[in-house]
Parts: structure tokens; sequence; C-alpha cells
């Protein structure tokens, strides 16, 4: 054994050169320093995700829980879907086996009063014409057809209840047009039309048709004038209908 070196040494260093050279080049991954860009990267990315976690924690205080990124908008996944915008008509299918009773929208040999408001005159003027041409399709002569006219819409269930209880006509046929403004009003005078003349059609058993405008502008009147047809053969149908059932009654 001499002063340089003693038993043994050279396993020993044989042992931690090993040990060395297994854990070096993870030391010296460590030690590399990630490129300027990859840094830059990494350090937008943790203040965005710090910033979504704020927005977060906020909107829980104020008390609205964030809805989960996979789900769709409320208005899209849980409100039914009825059907697409517009007015439809339905088509009714009854099974057979069954006793069926319905109206015919003919007017031969019936009696009629049209009542319309003379406000928003440039409307109702319209409503009448479709109405009145409507009456003649159905084979209501002229001479069997009263026109009674009423200051508003307001008052049109008074007029349609005192003429419906004169016993004189078959059906009722309202008109009228409530155009909205910048105050209640329109929502009183629609709503009190609509429960009075369905009120006049409940006390006296004579059908009383709705062919009142509800308009948010002028502008929408136009292409909605043919309401007053369709009042008349909403009427005339009820009225064939009340025809049959007093005649099955009395057989």
């Amino acid at each position: 054994m001499t002063e340089e070196r003693w038993p043994g040494e050279d396993r020993i260093s044989a042992t931690e050169e090993d040990d060395l050279g297994a854990e070096a080049p993870e030391a010296e991954a460590d030690g590399q320093p990630a490129p300027p860009e990859e840094q830059l990267e990494a350090e937008e990315a943790e203040e965005a995700e710090e910033a979504e976690d704020a927005e977060d924690a906020e909107q829980r205080r104020d008390g609205d829980t964030p809805a989960p990124d996979d789900e769709p908008p409320a208005e899209e996944d849980e409100l039914p879907r009825l059907r697409g915008p517009g007015h439809a008509p339905g088509q009714l299918s009854v099974p057979d086996g069954y006793g069926t009773l319905t109206g015919s929208s003919d007017g031969a040999r019936r009696s009629v009063a049209v009542v319309v408001s003379r406000f928003n005159g440039e409307v109702t003027n319209k409503l009448l014409e479709s109405a009145l041409d409507e009456l003649e399709l159905a084979g209501v002569a002229r001479d069997s057809v009263t026109v009674a006219q009423v200051p508003g819409a307001f008052e049109l269930p008074l007029g349609a209840m005192a003429l419906a209880k004169t016993r004189r006509y078959a059906c009722i046929v309202a008109l009228g047009c409530v155009i909205r403004g910048e105050t209640p009003h329109f929502d009183y005078v629609a709503g009190e039309a609509a429960s009075g003349l369905q009120l006049a059609a409940l006390e006296t058993g004579v059908p009383v048709s709705f062919g009142v405008l509800t308009l948010e502008s002028a502008d929408q009147a136009d292409e909605r004038v043919g309401k007053g047809a369709e009042a008349v053969r909403t009427a005339l149908e009820m009225a064939d209908l009340f025809s049959k059932l007093r005649a099955s009654a009395t057989a």
C-alpha cells in the first residue's frame, strides 16, 4: 500500500462514478434553461388561468353559477319546441268508431252581425272589407248582415252583448284594432276586449268571434287584415255547430 492509494479505493471510485453517471443527464437537463419563447408562452398561459379563476370566483360571489362549457345554452336545451313561429291552423284526426260533431262555415240562410270599432279606422276599414268579402263567399246575403259601429275596441263587448241578446243573429263577428303605445293603455284595452267578448258569448250562447288586431305598430296591419275573414269563418263554424247541437238535443 502506497501513500497515494489504499485497498478498496478502486471499487469505491467505480461505484461513485456509476451513480454520478446515472444522475448526470437529469441534473444537466434540470439546469438547462428553457428557450425564451417557451418561457413567455408558459407565463401567458399561467396569467390566463389566474384571470379565469378570478372571474369564476367573482361570479360565485354574485350568486351566478357558470354553466359547464360542454352544455348547450338553456334556450336550446330546456325550452320546448312546439312549432315554428306564426299562426298555423290545426288539423284534427279523430280515430274511427267515435261519434263526431263539426261545424261548417257555410253561411247560407244565416243572419250575421258585425260589430266594428271606429278607432284606428284606417285598419278597421280593411278588416271590415275582408269580413264582408268572406261573408259573401260563404253565401250570406247582404240583407242578412248588420254592421254595428262602436267608438273603440273597449266598447266591442258591449256592442256584441247587445246584438246577441236580440236573438236575431246566428253569430257575431267583432272587429277592432289596438296599437301598443308608451303607456299600459294597450294592455287594459286589449285584455278587456278579449275577456268581454268571451263573456258576451258565454252569457248569451251566441258565438262571438275575436277579430281584434293587437299590434306593436301600425306597420304590421297590412299583413294581418285577413283576420276579418278568419273571424267570419270561425263565427259561422261555431254557429253551425251550435245549430247541430240544438237539433240533436230535440231529436
